[in-house]
């Protein structure tokens, strides 16, 4: 289910949603390299500034989903997405799994608006690609049945690893993170194939 085995033209044709985000992931990422324009214009215009949010820049709790602060950052994210999206692209069909992913990603930036101070910025994927997780693990308790047992296993021992994660690591947005969880989690209540 988490094993890619598949071409990069039949991954693209696959799964042509998670394609399109990790493209944006990386055409995003370029463009804050590459010397057609200062280095933080990206940056001052889409990251998530609650100061910038709450002054009706409310794009900034969309476009963060796609931004990231460095290589490092974006390739990480992105494997991710490419590692667990698949799987879920397939079972939910793309209309779903970017709803679920938007609305997760959303849901992140909102409670990380409300929860930080007014000068709190932030960029990245994560509060997204935790709501994935918050899905895998709705599926696991509503659907018993969508997932494998050793599926189900790998699904909650990464989600755990990933949370620890999240309170070890410098410079993350825990906020965003458990809310994208829960907020998956209760789109994967609401929201079964």
């Amino acid at each position: 289910m988490f094993t890619r085995t598949e071409s990069f033209r039949e991954f693209i044709r696959l799964y042509p949603v998670v394609s399109v985000i990790v493209a944006i992931h990386i055409a995003l990422y370029l463009l804050t390299i590459l010397p057609i324009f200062p280095n933080y214009w990206f940056f001052e215009h889409f990251s998530g500034v609650n100061f910038y949010i709450i002054e009706g820049e409310v794009w900034r709790l969309i476009t963060p989903i796609f931004m990231h602060s460095g290589f490092s950052h974006m390739l990480f994210n992105s494997f991710s997405l490419v590692l667990f999206g698949p799987a879920l692209e397939r079972l939910l069909g793309g209309g779903k799994f970017l709803l679920i992913y938007l609305i997760s990603g959303i849901i992140a930036n909102v409670a990380t608006l409300i929860l930080e101070p007014l000068t709190y910025t932030h960029v990245g994927s994560s509060g997204a690609i935790f709501g994935l997780f918050g899905y895998y693990i709705a599926m696991i308790v509503f659907q018993k049945n969508r997932l494998s047992k050793e599926n189900s296993q790998i699904i909650i021992t990464l989600c755990v690893v990933s949370l620890i994660m999240t309170f070890i690591q410098p410079n993350i947005n825990i906020t965003a993170h458990l809310f994208g969880l829960i907020g998956g989690f209760l789109l994967g209540y609401v929201i079964k194939k």
